[in-house]
């Protein structure tokens, strides 16, 4: 699933007249560089879901071939990101499945991270697995971070008041189950979801290989492509 419905109120005022996902990075829409990691990942089917500007988003994923792409239409009401997923929920199928945020976007490190997440993922112990960046480091974040993790990979949140050493980068691998008893037709964060898995000791977390960049304003767009250019170098 590719949560793509965001109305991009930091990007103004290029999403104006532009949905955040079709903003360019490097010469690329960002739903575009988050659909190449799809498809290497050899993902065949993608949910996006849409609402601001809504059609100027799904003519441009109706060119994409693979993975063959599904659009949730959120035009009449946006549902945020939890509330998102369980619309579409009908269309991902019954199996675990990778969630990415449309602007969830990173240079590549010693392992594709889609994989790095496929070969961490324990059914039996997991309804979540969130690939997480430094909260030092990463390109245009200058946030708190959002979780510690242990030695097994299980997550908390960060304490009030504290840095936390990982912040989640907008992609995960999710179990249906996760949903279950979630709210239909309603808008509420992904975040209620998380705080229940944690609590239930079943949300986890994998280290981030190689370089996130968080492309949340204009001016983090030049930064995302000095740090591009800098490792192609």
């Amino acid at each position: 699933m590719v949560l793509a419905a965001g109305l991009g109120k930091r990007m103004r005022p290029i999403t104006a007249t532009t949905p955040k996902p079709l903003v360019e990075v490097g010469g690329r829409a960002l739903i575009d560089h988050g659909l190449d990691r799809l498809r290497a990942a050899g993902v065949e089917t993608a949910v996006v879901n849409v609402h601001w500007l809504a059609d100027l988003v799904e003519v441009h994923v109706a060119k994409c071939e693979t993975p063959r792409i599904v659009v949730s239409d959120e035009r009449a009401l946006l549902l945020e990101t939890g509330g998102g997923v369980v619309k579409a929920l009908p269309d991902l199928g019954t199996a675990p499945f990778y969630l990415i945020n449309s602007d969830s976007f990173w240079i590549e490190g010693y392992r594709p991270n889609l994989d790095l997440l496929a070969e961490r993922w324990d059914e039996a112990t997991m309804d979540a697995l969130l690939l997480l960046a430094p909260t030092v480091g990463s390109i245009g974040y200058d946030g708190l971070g959002d979780f510690t993790m242990d030695d097994t990979g299980r997550l908390s949140r960060r304490a009030e008041r504290r840095v936390a050493p990982f912040v989640y980068s907008g992609a995960a691998i999710l179990h249906p189950r996760l949903f279950e008893g979630a709210p239909r037709g309603e808008a509420f964060s992904l975040n209620r979801l998380f705080d229940r898995a944690l609590e239930a000791g079943r949300l986890f977390g994998q280290r981030m290989s190689g370089v996130w960049l968080h492309v949340g304003t204009p001016r983090a767009i030049r930064e995302a492509e000095a740090a591009i250019a800098e490792s192609a170098d």
